[in-house]
């Protein structure tokens, strides 16, 4: 049986590839999800990857996680990274261990990214690295 790592995006991360290319690169989420399809295979593992623009439906894959025993959940929450109770508590409420990802690095951004609620709950975080960062989440979730 294989071990699978959920790859949950937020809000406007649907757009990847338009939306200000100059913060957040050329990569489509699309893109992103056939490399991390690629690497999972190289590290014998599986990867389930969605997008949502409601938080409830963040909320809900997280437990999901945890329900399907997820080996980890790679999380992008967008801008609910910095305004989500509900991502902190959902996430401090299982046990599968999830990784924050971030394209840009928030902490070189405005102040009001600097805040995490995601990054307080999570096992750690992998910022700054363009669609990198989350091949270099699946590497961590690897060697969980």
């Amino acid at each position: 049986m294989t071990d699978t790592v959920f790859v949950l995006n937020g809000p406007n991360l649907n757009l990847l590839g338009v939306r200000e290319p100059e913060i957040y690169g050329a990569d489509t989420l699309d893109d992103i999800a056939a490399r991390l399809e690629d690497r999972a295979q190289t590290l014998g593992l599986a990867v389930d990857v969605r997008q949502s623009n409601h938080e409830g439906h963040l909320c809900d894959w997280l437990h999901e996680a945890q329900a399907d025993g997820a080996k980890a959940v790679i999380l992008n929450a967008g801008a609910l990274t910095h305004t989500s109770l509900a991502l902190y508590d959902a996430i401090r409420s299982i046990r599968t261990p999830v990784i924050e990802v971030h394209i840009s690095n928030p902490a070189a951004r405005e102040a009001y990214r600097h805040k995490s609620y995601v990054g307080m709950a999570a096992m750690g975080s992998i910022a700054g690295f363009g669609a990198y960062g989350y091949e270099l989440a699946l590497e961590a979730a690897a060697k969980l």
